[in-house]
């Protein structure tokens, strides 16, 4: 009987001390884990502030430009020069989108008119634009598409641009903020058929007392800064005057602009071109024929007036 009693006793003293090493071990391992087991220690980083950003980051995302392309039947040029500039602005960081406006009406070519309607049709988080010549590629990279706060920067300057280096020429690649852009009211519309749009703008700027930025001391010139696709032989451009045409688009014009642009969107579509994005709008110009008869010269009376001194 005895004997039986100190089994019972002995069995309820281990299984007491089972359960309060059961207990206590629990508690070790929720509490203070470290205390019963080496473990090797934890290594806490600290969480990054999104708040503060590197010099890359700021690069990237403190402006964005959008790339204005005015079009018409340049397709081989396309499929070259988007895959080029996000190749090119990719290399340099810089946050872009392409826009594309292709004139789809039967009206004569108008290269600022096309402008202002990707102006206003473009993505409004881009804080400066590009008026880029979908056949002028730039190949140094030292030719900078940055951003300027109060001026504009003419990347093709005279010099650089393969072809033209009068000292009042803005064509071919300008960068302007959006602001800048708007404060002048964008570009005369008066300019159906080939050039004088930019010595236009040229004249708005500069009574605006708005500045004009080149690059400097980058290394090329005329025959190694941009790539020219142009062909002149397949592609004619279109010199015709009719009417009084010359003398009109030789003033300073204070009837059109950014705010008189009337136009309808045909279509609008977004293509991928060897893996770049381009934003693609066809894009119907409304012609007022009493202003500028010359946006059809078929059968018009050619400008056979003199030039005004």
């Amino acid at each position: 009987m005895k004997l039986r009693l100190r089994q019972n006793w002995f069995k309820i003293t281990v299984l007491g001390l089972l359960c309060l090493l059961v207990v206590f071990c629990r508690k070790c391992f929720i509490e203070s884990g470290e205390k019963c087991v080496d473990r090797a220690p934890i290594q806490h980083f600290p969480k990054p502030d999104p708040m503060v950003r590197g010099k890359q980051d700021v690069a990237e995302f403190e402006h964005k430009l959008c790339l204005l392309v005015p079009f018409r039947d340049r397709f081989q040029e396309l499929l070259e020069f988007a895959p080029h500039m996000k190749s090119f602005l990719d290399a340099q960081k810089v946050e872009f989108e392409i826009w594309v406006i292709n004139q789809h009406d039967d009206y004569r070519f108008n290269r600022a008119y096309l402008l202002n309607v990707g102006f206003k049709e473009s993505s409004k988080s881009c804080d400066y634009i590009g008026l880029h010549d979908v056949d002028l590629l730039p190949v140094n990279p030292r030719l900078e598409y940055k951003y300027t706060e109060d001026s504009v920067y003419h990347l093709s300057a005279p010099g650089l641009h393969p072809k033209y280096d009068y000292e009042t020429f803005l064509g071919g690649v300008l960068l302007i903020p959006r602001k800048i852009f708007k404060h002048v009211d964008g570009m005369s519309t008066k300019y159906w058929g080939w050039g004088l749009e930019d010595d236009e703008f040229f004249v708005r700027l500069r009574q605006a007392n708005i500045r004009v930025e080149r690059p400097e001391r980058i290394g090329s010139g005329k025959s190694n800064t941009f790539k020219d696709i142009h062909d002149s032989r397949k592609r004619k451009r279109d010199q015709t005057k009719c009417y009084n045409q010359r003398n009109l688009t030789r003033r300073r014009d204070r009837d059109t602009g950014l705010s008189t642009v009337d136009y309808v969107i045909a279509a609008q579509r977004v293509l991928q071109i060897d893996g770049a994005e381009v934003h693609y709008l066809d894009v119907d110009l409304i012609c007022d024929t009493n202003l500028t008869p010359w946006c059809n010269c078929t059968g018009a009376p050619r400008d056979t007036e003199p030039l005004d001194k």
